[in-house]
């Protein structure tokens, strides 16, 4: 026995040594690929000597004698941090994921192919400025020369993930940063899913008016009378329709669905208006938490002087920051740029669709998507007069679409003159609001709000993007998709620029923006019927009216506000019958548990912060409502509803135009009031929360259920990895602060921060240099780099770094000067 044992205890013990081993060896292979930032270089392709400085944040500092060589300079930082992230929208815009994963990722390449999205980005090159062509190629030169060196001095492959998945690295193209904006302007697009679900809810309602309460307006003008859906078409449509779409992977470019297509926060002040004596101004971009975030810090400094700010791996520009003359920052528009269209098929020859002028063929063409360990599969592509043929497995397109029909898609983005990205070159060189507003004159798609605030104490908005023109007759006023071969509901080209709204030099001194509706202009000059926001611009109107005079630490403490002007409205609606009503009830009780949960919520005062049990029990109390109220009357089309709509919530407890007839349960004998169906929901949300939190109501947090997920969108999913690869972090804020973080509505973690505002930065030009700035998680996309996670500790308790255009405060105490040299 004894020598049994003594076997045993050396075989464990080699086990454990050649495992410590082997995890050594992975370990000391994937840390080659963390680029060393003390180090000199020799390059083809530059034209003089380039230094990049990183600060201590790892923040690069980029130098060179010429513009070209700066924009080197960046395109090498990009690719010594972001490789990987680079790479993959790359491929995503290519539709060549499944290549390297499979058939997981078929419906995104075959999404991609149907848009041709890389090849209007190819095509698109043309059309650019010689200049911008040449920053362009220099961008992609300093790209290209760290992943020849990555090859030609064995640094680990560029990117661990690479070990991993070994696909040869194309030289990165011109086209490459076109197509990024691509990405972006899919990924910022909602329009069409919007015109879906509102199809889908208008077949599934008996009475058509209840839509304006399920998908309601932004508070204003309202549209006109709308055609029935269903009365459009001859061929029947199913009432109640499941989904037929397949989940989204991580890497499609609308994975989080409709609602998270991009939300943000901006606001300006003028002189006046501030307590300094200089212009404010404030951004904060929100889009999908990833890691590594999707935004990269840097400073340029270019031949009109200093830039600094926000950039996206994969384009030369800073997309949001500031220069020593301007400040500019950018919201979501949701400009409605996209319209669906239902195109009928020849029943004699289903290879041509009717037109105004009657049959025509499609103009088509064959596609190989390559999959990795299967055969390939060959699609075909079909286009129309309108756009191209989307098929129903996209965005639930099959359940709106009638038998004999397919659906096509108009967008302003799919062009080959798309010159959006010359937008941010020509702004990071603008020294007026005027030459500012001008450069949007380039920008195509996704339509954005451009506020800017200068060094003489100006600020302005423009809404910059193309606008359809869009006919009077247009028989559904683009809000659900429409007869293709109808004139009335096909577009005319676009608007001129000088049509898009602006807004210079207010006379109360304040702008701001939170996707919010921004103009009512009646159809079809107007902007949108679907807007980013209703509430979140009464919370930012009341903090800037509040004070005669900002300052950047008001604009701070504005960007990190938590207080739900949702819950302030809606939570006095739902239980003003239910607080202080209840009689005494025994501990232990239901009766009990819900008395003092509505005890702690008439004490609450709508703040959403990450350590009070409140913020929970409103968040699961109004989703269960919701669902309860809806559920009888749409059946399965309920289940894209879990993200709580205040307006719907308010409409129905008001009752506006009869909408609290959604309180009673339509199958049900008896008649039902809002005042039960809100005692039951919250029934519902307090069973659910005690089975996942215990049944101490005091002691639930709601930063432990709404964790910010800053997932790997590849590795992330993986058991073996995505403890290296994923960022978890408790949170404040919601869907409805200025803080936002909106929730995943619906799975195993519904109260998950999902999509937030990635980068945050606050600039005072009475003291520029105290401007400051921060993102989600680090500057490094290398899970074993220290600036993997470093900036996101500081992002989630809403500290900032300082922002310099100072060369020397750069290079003091700096973590390395990386040199570039002509070879």
């Amino acid at each position: 026995m004894p020598v049994i044992l003594r076997w045993l205890v050396r075989l464990v013990s080699i086990a454990i040594a050649l495992s410590v081993a082997a995890i050594a060896v992975v370990w000391w292979i994937a840390g080659r690929s963390i680029p060393e930032y003390d180090a000199n270089w020799q390059v083809d392709g530059l034209t003089g000597p380039v230094e990049i400085v990183r600060n201590t944040s790892a923040i690069p500092h980029i130098f060179g004698e010429t513009d070209e060589d700066v924009f080197y300079g960046l395109g090498f930082a990009h690719a010594q941090d972001r490789l990987w992230q680079m790479l993959m929208v790359r491929r995503t815009v290519q539709g060549r994921l499944s290549e390297l994963f499979g058939r997981p990722t078929v419906q995104i390449d075959d999404l991609m192919r149907r848009l041709d999205l890389y090849g209007h980005a190819r095509r698109s090159v043309e059309a650019l400025e010689p200049r911008t062509i040449s920053e362009l190629q220099a961008y992609s030169d300093g790209v290209n020369a760290w992943i020849r060196l990555v090859g030609s001095e064995a640094l680990g492959r560029g990117a661990p993930e690479l070990f991993l998945f070994e696909p040869e690295i194309a030289p990165w193209r011109p086209a490459d940063s076109v197509a990024v904006s691509f990405a972006m302007a899919l990924q910022l697009a909602n329009h069409h899913e919007e015109e879906v679900l509102r199809a889908r809810a208008a077949l599934a309602l008996d009475d058509p008016e209840r839509l304006a309460d399920l998908l309601p307006d932004a508070p204003g003008t309202g549209a006109t009378e709308l055609a029935d859906y269903a009365s459009l078409f001859d061929a029947p449509l199913p009432r109640y329709a499941q989904s037929v779409s397949p989940p989204r992977h991580p890497l499609h470019p609308n994975y989080l669905g409709r609602g998270r297509s991009g939300a943000s926060n901006i606001f300006a002040a003028t002189p006046e208006r501030s307590a300094a004596g200089g212009a404010l101004l404030a951004n904060d971009p929100h889009l999908e938490l990833t890691a590594p975030s999707p935004w990269y810090l840097a400073r340029l400094e270019l031949s009109t002087g200093g830039v600094i700010g926000g950039t996206i791996p994969g384009m030369p520009m800073v997309v949001a920051g500031r220069s020593e003359t301007l400040a500019w920052g950018i919201t979501n528009a949701y400009l409605d740029d996209m319209d669906l269209h239902v195109e009928e098929l020849n029943p004699d020859n289903p290879q041509e669709y009717r037109t105004p002028e009657g049959w025509a063929p499609f103009a088509t063409r064959r596609s190989i998507i390559e999959i990795a360990d299967e055969t390939p599969i060959t699609i075909t592509l079909r286009n129309t007069e309108n756009g191209p043929v989307i098929p129903g497995t996209h965005y639930d397109i099959a359940t709106v679409t009638p038998p004999g029909h397919v659906m096509s898609l108009s967008w302003t983005a799919l062009t080959d003159e798309n010159t959006s990205i010359q937008t941010g070159m020509r702004l990071m060189r603008a020294q007026t609001i005027e030459e500012a507003f001008a450069a949007g004159e380039d920008f195509v798609a996704p339509a954005q709000n451009l506020m800017v605030a200068s060094a003489d104490g100006r600020i302005g908005m423009q809404v910059i993007g193309h606008i359809p023109w869009r006919m009077t007759g247009h028989q559904t006023q683009a809000r659900m998709p429409s007869p293709g071969w109808e004139p009335d509901n096909r577009w005319q080209g676009i608007t001129q620029y000088f049509a898009n709204p602006t807004f210079i030099d207010p006379e109360g001194g304040v702008l701001g923006n939170t996707n919010n509706k921004s103009v009512d202009r009646d159809f079809p000059l107007h902007i949108s019927f679907d807007w980013g926001d209703t509430q979140r611009i009464t919370r930012l109107t009341r903090l800037m009216r509040d004070r005669q005079v900002h300052t950047r630490d008001s604009f701070i403490e504005a960007q990190l506000d938590a207080v739900s002007a949702a819950a302030r409205n809606i939570l006095p609606l739902v239980a003003r019958d239910l607080w202080f009503t209840g009689e005494t009830a025994p501990a232990g009780t239901p009766e009990r548990r819900r008395q003092r949960a509505l005890e702690l919520l008439a004490d609450w005062d709508g703040e959403m912060n990450e350590h009070l049990p409140e913020p929970l029990i409103y968040a699961s109390w109004m989703r269960h409502l919701q669902q309860r109220l809806i559920r009888d009357e749409i059946g399965p089309l309920a289940d894209e509803f879990w993200q709580l709509e205040p307006v719907f919530i308010e409409r129905v407890f008001r009752d506006v135009n009869g909408a609290a007839v959604w309180c009673d349960v339509g199958p049900s004998t008896a008649t039902e009031t809002c005042t039960g169906i809100a005692r039951l929901a919250l029934d519902d949300a307090l069973q659910e929360l005690s089975e996942a939190y215990g049944g101490d109501l005091e002691s639930w947090r709601w930063g432990a259920a709404h964790e910010a997920h800053h997932d790997h969108p590849v590795l992330g999913d993986t058991r073996l990895f995505s403890w290296i690869v994923n960022i978890r972090q408790p949170t404040s804020g919601g869907d409805f602060t200025l803080q936002r973080g909106a929730t995943l509505g619906d799975g195993p973690t519904p109260y998950a921060n999902i999509h937030a505002a990635g980068y945050r930065g606050v600039y005072d030009f009475a003291d520029p240099e105290s401007s400051v700035f921060i993102i989600s998680t680090g500057q490094s996309g290398h899970p074993l780099s220290r600036h993997y996670d470093d900036l996101g500790e500081l992002w989630r308790r809403g500290e900032y770094v300082p922002m310099t255009l100072d060369p020397d405060l750069a290079r003091a105490g700096n973590l390395g000067i990386t040199t570039l040299t002509p070879r």
